[in-house]
């Protein structure tokens, strides 16, 4: 793994957001807009390492799995914060229902920099963005800067086979609806639907796009409609679940769940299993299941143990995007606990690799049960936020 420098493209900006990159700057506290698909680097690693990745992303996914299975065995949804029975209980009978109900994609979070097994950081399976930059702009880029080079990319061919795959798993006769939050003001989550929404019509689905705020609610029928008042049968949501189970229709939306085998009226994609492996519980209880496995960082829920005098810990909320929450606490510091109101997962603190002051993250990505793609983020600071640049790479 090594990086390089390299002069960017002209007109680079016009052409990724011709690709569907609209939000290739971001705004900075100082006004000031920078870009956040940066070519003016990029990455290089060989066919060994991406194979050896690939290995590690599907070895990991497995052992999701596998706690996911222990959670909904043990009972032990509580240390995930999810204390309302009927949920728990819907989210078990998803899990156990999991071979009816279509599941498409997540992205892991690795710490790497080529010198030593990857490290889990952490597991997005339910509102994986960075998704359009990895599977287009980044291909199309390779392509005319490095023209025969190869890429850890096969994200579109993977996304379109997996709808063929599970069409079958659908609502028969009708669309396959895509919503987005109406609140996001990049436009990176709808940019994130609209292509998950092309590779489903590649697939031969019919499909309508709607925002989340548009979805209306049917008194008479008891059934969820969109603007033109059909039926929302089947559902991909970039809505965390977390949110779409507690807000104003989270009611509804359990009363309707269809949990497999058309049980109910509307069919939600990705299924409420998957909020299993995008708890950061998930972390704590898989090092519980593979103590000193190579690839996980130990982690606690009960408080950073032998951490705050050894390594020291990232103290991670339950739930959150882009390293929100997230503190950083150094090796022989008074361990600092979260209240019950706050719960989170304490982790073995891993500096990111740092490559020239940059500090990066490896985002690999899984299609079905299968590593099909990778996405790397650089920061300046400690922690990937929303101030991270993507990066392409290539395999040489």
């Amino acid at each position: 793994m090594e990086r390089h420098t390299i002069a960017p493209r002209p007109g680079w900006q016009q052409t990724v957001e011709a690709q569907g990159l609209i939000y290739p700057l971001t705004r900075y506290p100082d006004d000031s807009l920078r870009p956040y698909w940066d070519e003016s680097a990029y990455y290089s690693f060989t066919l060994p390492e991406v194979e050896a990745l690939e290995d590690v992303v599907e070895e990991l996914h497995a052992m999701c799995l596998a706690a996911a299975a222990h959670i909904v065995d043990r009972d032990r949804f509580a240390d995930l914060g999810i204390e309302d029975p009927r949920l728990a209980g819907l989210i078990a009978e998803s899990w156990r229902r999991r071979d009816e109900l279509p599941s498409l994609y997540g992205r892991f979070d690795l710490h790497y920099d080529g010198s030593g097994p990857a490290k889990m950081l952490e597991y997005n399976a339910d509102t994986p963005t960075s998704l359009v930059e990895a599977a287009s702009p980044q291909w199309f880029w390779m392509e005319e800067r490095f023209p025969g080079a190869d890429q850890w990319n096969s994200l579109h061919e993977r996304l379109v086979a997996a709808w063929k795959r599970q069409a079958p798993l659908l609502p028969p006769g009708a669309p396959v609806h895509f919503a987005h939050s109406a609140g996001d003001e990049l436009g990176e989550d709808l940019m994130t639907v609209a292509y998950l929404e092309e590779t489903a019509q590649q697939a031969g689905l019919e499909t309508v796009a709607l925002s989340v705020e548009d979805i209306g609610w049917d008194r008479l029928s008891g059934r969820f409609v969109d603007q033109r008042l059909r039926f929302i049968r089947a559902c991909f949501k970039l809505y965390p679940w977390e949110w779409l189970a507690t807000d104003e229709f989270g009611p509804h939306v359990l009363d309707t769940l269809d949990n497999g085998g058309g049980t109910g009226s509307t069919l939600w994609i990705e299924p409420a299993w998957k909020m299993l492996l995008s708890n950061k519980a998930l972390l704590a209880i898989l090092w519980e299941l593979y103590p000193g496995h190579p690839n996980l960082l130990p982690a606690y829920l009960d408080g950073p143990r032998e951490l705050a005098h050894t390594r020291g810990y990232a103290a991670k909320p339950l739930l959150g995007r882009e390293g929100a929450g997230v503190t950083l606490h150094a090796p022989g510091t008074d361990p600092v606990l979260r209240g019950p109101d706050d719960p989170c997962c304490y982790q073995e603190l891993a500096p990111l690799p740092d490559f020239d002051g940059n500090r990066v993250v490896l985002g690999a990505w899984i299609v079905e049960n299968e590593a099909a793609g990778l996405g790397i983020r650089e920061s300046a600071g400690p922690v990937t936020d929303e101030y991270a640049r993507f990066l392409p790479h290539v395999i040489r």
